[in-house]
């Protein structure tokens, strides 16, 4: 394995900046990858056959050992891993792993590989702690991390990724999303199609999204802007806030604050809160079915209403009925609003 691989030519050795290896993958036409390591992180991205190549990085887990020769990493490397890299039948596989689990983690080493490869391409990776990040790809691209983050530029397909704790940033991607993250937060922008976005505690970013999208935290705040189609989203705890909303829309909280401002509306919006405040600002002059319950309810002027109103139900019909409006305030107040076009 050794001998296929070009080792650079370094006068002084920097062992994050300069690979300690690299081959040339610009004749393999590589449509698969299958990437596995201990600590460092993975990158993949698309380039022009021509440019195809893998780098490896290799330092030490102990910063008290950042003074390592070159020389001192390769035979520490020899001593107690495994590294495999290979291309055949279309597939790179990229493999690094301590030859004993029970290794001194002071004389640890870490792995990163930085992958350069056509566009179209299917992807398996997996880093016990470093970040993946992913850029120009399309395919179906399948990726795990037990701590760090995860990064995605100019992605399409059937994509999932899982981090234990990282955040998680997407941007400029579509087709078939599905990320989630134990604590991070989540940042989502410039994305078309469908979307499930999941942390167990950080906060929601949503930014210029089209499609299918579902987002859900259990206990930081959620924040959009300029989200078209379907949009389902949720925390235990924190606030809501949205703003220029051109979609159906389902927003639920089970203690912060919900603030919706409506661009355009489509067929349905829920809101639901159990103790906060819910505050609703839509287009005057449209259609709409309203059903609004909470402690106390305050509305701009209801032209054109038939229907019911009192202090802790407002329900009827605002200029002949259409788009449903559902809010459930709860404990806390409700307020309705409209903005003039």
């Amino acid at each position: 394995m050794l001998a296929s691989l070009t080792f650079s030519a370094i006068a002084q050795f920097n062992t994050e900046k300069t690979p300690l290896m690299t081959q040339s993958l610009a004749k393999d036409n590589i449509k698969n990858i299958f990437a596995e390591t201990s600590g460092g992180s993975i990158s993949v991205t698309g380039v022009e056959a021509g440019q195809a190549k893998i780098e490896v990085y290799v330092r030490p887990n102990n910063s008290k050992e950042n003074s390592l020769s070159e020389q001192e990493i390769r035979d520490r490397m020899a001593a107690e891993y495994e590294l495999t890299i290979s291309a055949s039948n279309n597939k790179l596989t990229a493999i690094a792993k301590p030859k004993d689990k029970n290794m001194n983690w002071k004389k640890a080493l870490n792995f990163s590989f930085k992958i350069f490869v056509p566009r179209n391409v299917s992807v398996d990776l997996s880093t016990s702690g470093g970040g993946i990040a992913l850029t120009n790809l399309s395919g179906k691209l399948e990726f795990t991390t037990s701590g760090g983050s995860l990064n995605l530029d100019e992605v399409s397909g059937k994509i999932k990724g899982r981090t234990s704790g990282g955040s998680i940033d997407i941007e400029d991607s579509k087709e078939d999303i599905d990320l989630a993250t134990s604590g991070g937060s989540i940042r989502a922008r410039k994305c078309d199609g469908k979307l499930k976005l999941e942390t167990s505690g950080g906060s929601v970013t949503l930014s210029d999204l089209k499609g299918d999208i579902k987002a859900n935290t259990s206990g930081g705040s959620v924040n959009g802007n300029d989200v078209e189609g379907d949009l389902v989203t949720s925390t235990s705890g924190g606030s809501i806030m949205l703003n220029r909303m051109s979609c159906n829309l389902e927003a639920s909280t089970s203690g912060g604050n919900i603030h919706v401002e409506v661009k355009e509306l489509h067929k349905s919006i829920e809101l639901r809160n159990s103790g906060g405040h819910v505050d609703i600002i839509i287009p005057s002059g449209k259609g709409v079915d309203l059903r609004l319950t909470g402690d106390r309810i305050k509305t701009d002027k209801l032209d054109n209403f038939s229907g019911k109103v009192e202090d802790e139900e407002i329900t009827g019909k605002l200029n002949g009925g259409g788009t449903s409006i559902t809010v459930r305030g709860g404990g806390g107040r409700v307020y309705l609003g409209f903005a003039k076009n």
